[in-house]
């Protein structure tokens, strides 16, 4: 079929994912008809799932039932004990455990402001983003304990401690706080209710936090889902091999942090509004990710390109059986078009796929799949129709079809803008309109395609480095005098993080030391690992600006 017939089958009158207009922020926007307005009623509607499984972690197994009970119960805790109201903020620091989904979920139920702590911050990363969101509660693991307990002391800002051995000092135990048996309670929230905070690396040296409400966030999650059903509707049409796999029950397994909005929107939130069973890694391993395909029948495996290569490339990847898999992709960076094709091949039985989203459209964007992604490897694919996609000129203006420009999305998805930043928020939000910082094209048919970034940023195995914030730190060591960052090509990762140094005249430093400068102080995916010492100022142009290419080109033929 048809993608255009598909896309207006789907969404036509009466259809599950009827569109109608929708006024935000005094825009009219296409959304949802049915999309849930409230993170609360998804979370409510889990009891009615009973024994099915939803959480798989190790050898854990956790029914809809006992989530929903654990859910109710924490919420209770935060409001009871903690004096959590409707627009506190709570701060989620952990890594991947079930413990993280009960905290988003019991936070949002509330009306209360998840923020989601990237786990490899460091001590300073960490108080920083304690300071600036000013959480009523830090809920953490062990090892982020550690790093917060001092500026959660100073702040006055407790500490519920998730899987901490006994006897962990300044934290409130989780099966202290959490008291299964007790109602879920009633709490009145609204779709314009901020919902979640995801820092994002900022441009000036220390991160964003991107508000959204719990309507953008439902928004967003129906766009994933129509994609879906759209791709389900034209797969159907298409004629059936006689040696087709059976069926099997959707199970997602979760290889990227949840503090990532991909890992919490389209993989996490698309399970539990779905009742699908989401298997989690605690830590990315491809060995262990084929395992728990096989043991787990997982049928959608939703990462970053890198994780793709790894588990194509893994030794044992001939071990298991991954025949249940029937879409292997995701999104945050783009994937060469050689590993579509690998994709294709290594997993007979699933469609490669990719999306192309951010932090601020709730990870929700232009995705590509099945054929259309083998036909048009290089695209990021179409949009459906509650997002709008214009590529613009330099000043603001659309271009015409086929031209390059900076990409724009408009939808009921975008986030309302930057935590405590009305500057920053209007840099990136224009009359309803979000500025991605990217360079693309759109074609004739639709297809998007990225082929640039005007954001100084590098995009490594699917996180971005902002290279300001880097440069900030190098700059703070006293035997550098001039520092650039800069991204450098890399098989696997797609991008690593290089820099090029000119010390102050006198100085010694080896680069291993300006290395360990930058670990004390940023999380370690930000610490450049190709790094070279120059002799002489960096070159410029004729209005001094660091030719960042030019220093590209040079260290990645070194």
């Amino acid at each position: 079929m048809d993608y255009a017939a598909a896309v207006a089958a789907v969404t036509a009158p009466g259809a599950p994912f009827e569109t109608t207009s929708l006024e935000v922020d005094g825009q009219q926007v296409t959304a949802f008809r049915h999309a849930p307005r409230t993170l609360r009623a998804m979370v409510a509607s889990t009891a009615a799932r009973g024994d099915a499984t939803f959480l798989v972690y190790e050898d854990e197994r956790w029914s809809f039932a006992r989530f929903h009970d654990e859910v109710a119960a924490l919420a209770t805790a935060l409001i009871e004990r903690y004096g959590v109201t409707k627009g506190d903020r709570v701060a989620v620091a952990m890594r991947n455990y079930p413990e993280w989904v009960v905290s988003f979920a019991a936070v949002t139920s509330i009306g209360g402001v998840s923020v989601s702590f990237n786990a490899w911050w460091t001590e300073e990363e960490v108080d920083y983003a304690l300071g600036d969101c000013d959480p009523k509660v830090l809920i953490a693991d062990v090892e982020r304990v550690e790093r917060a307990r001092s500026s959660c002391a100073s702040r006055g800002i407790e500490i519920i401690g998730v899987r901490c051995p006994e006897g962990t000092a300044g934290i409130d135990p989780w099966g202290d706080v959490v008291v299964r048996g007790v109602p879920f309670p009633e709490v009145e929230v609204d779709g314009e209710d901020d919902a979640t905070i995801l820092y994002t690396s900022g441009t000036t040296g220390h991160p964003k936090g991107a508000v959204s409400t719990n309507r953008a966030v439902g928004q967003a999650l129906f766009g994933f889902a129509c994609r879906s059903a759209v791709d389900r509707l034209r797969a159907d049409d298409a004629p059936k091999a006689p040696d087709a796999p059976p069926s099997l029950p959707p199970a997602f397994i979760l290889v990227v942090p949840l503090f990532h909005v991909t890992g919490c929107v389209p993989v996490m939130l698309s399970c539990l509004l779905g009742g699908l069973k989401l298997v989690m890694m605690h830590k990315w391993d491809p060995e262990r990710a084929l395992e728990l395909v096989e043991r787990e029948q997982v049928t959608n495996f939703v990462g970053v390109p890198t994780q793709s290569w790894d588990l194509l490339a893994s030794p044992r990847f001939a071990e298991f059986d991954t025949s249940s898999l029937r879409g292997v992709g995701g999104g945050g960076a783009p994937a060469p078009p050689e590993l579509v094709k690998r994709v294709a091949k290594g997993f007979p039985s699933a469609s490669p796929g990719i999306g192309y989203g951010m932090t601020e459209t709730n990870a929700y964007g232009p995705q590509n799949g099945g054929a259309d992604y083998l036909t048009h490897p290089t695209s990021t694919g179409r949009a459906t129709p509650i997002l709008q996609v214009e590529v613009r000129d330099a000043d603001d203006r659309p271009v015409p079809v086929g031209e390059r420009g900076e990409i724009w999305f408009r939808g009921p998805n975008l986030i309302r803008g930057y935590w405590n930043r009305p500057e920053a928020t209007a840099e990136v939000l224009v009359d309803g309109w979000l500025r991605s910082g990217d360079i693309g094209r759109v074609d004739d048919e639709g297809f998007v395609y990225v082929e640039d970034r005007a954001k100084d940023m590098v995009l490594r195995a699917g996180e971005n480095v902002y290279c300001a914030e880097v440069e900030a730190v190098l700059y703070e060591h006293p035997a550098v005098h001039e520092a650039a960052v800069f991204g450098v090509p890399h098989e696997r990762l797609g991008e690593e993080v290089a820099a090029a140094v000119m010390l102050r005249a006198g100085a010694t430093v080896t680069v291993e030391e300006l290395q360990a400068h930058v670990a004390e102080h940023l999380a370690a995916f930000k610490v450049p690992t190709r790094m070279v010492l120059w002799a002489e100022p960096l070159p410029r142009n004729a209005s001094g600006k660091i030719l960042k290419r030019e220093l590209r080109d040079l260290v990645a033929d070194a």
